[in-house]
């Protein structure tokens, strides 16, 4: 499974990627919209395992890529769309780059419009779905840039709500996107 933009190519992930997958997850920035077990690197480990089982599934419902720079071979982080616990035209949007990618060159504008065009185009989407923190400003702004609409707050895990955060999860329908094409 590819995926090719401009900059970057989305690919299913190989042992390769393993080492930097692992190091940009245990930097400290990394962490900080993460509960404390995410960032271990037995999680991450069992993380990238789970990303590559999903990529021999059949019939397939999860899609989360490597996001590789091209003109560098490099690892940069990695965004899918997943279905599972969703309707069957529907899918979870989920971007992450690595810390020293972050507000760097509308990478995560570039690679979200490539997702959503996918789900929308190839997958036969009819609604995309983005979970959110709500201290996480970035994610905000990209969602409020491809014309996602916030659909409420989801019950929140205790390390989040003890720092007065919340979950926030966002919508955009097929229809919304192509009239934002438009």
């Amino acid at each position: 499974m590819e995926i090719i933009t401009k900059r970057f190519l989305l690919r299913d992930f190989n042992q390769a990627d393993e080492p930097a997958f692992l190091t940009y997850r245990a930097e400290p920035r990394y962490a900080e919209f993460c509960a404390p077990e995410e960032v271990t690197p037995e999680f991450s480990h069992e993380l990238l395992q789970r990303f590559r089982q999903w990529a021999v599934e059949y019939p397939r419902r999860n899609y989360q890529l490597a996001i590789i720079d091209r003109r560098k071979s490099e690892l940069i982080g990695c965004g899918g769309l997943r279905r599972d616990g969703y309707e069957p035209e529907q899918a979870e949007l989920g971007i992450e780059l690595a810390p020293q990618f972050w507000g760097r060159y509308a990478y995560a504008i570039e690679i979200g419009k490539a997702l959503i065009e996918f789900g929308f185009r190839d997958l036969g989407l009819t609604e995309i779905r983005g979970i959110s923190i709500s201290a996480n400003l970035r994610v905000s702004r990209l969602a409020e840039r491809y014309e996602f609409v916030s659909v409420g707050t989801l019950p929140s895990p205790d390390w989040m709500r003890v720092r007065g955060w919340h979950q926030r999860e966002w919508q955009l329908t097929r229809d919304r996107w192509e009239k934002y094409q438009e």
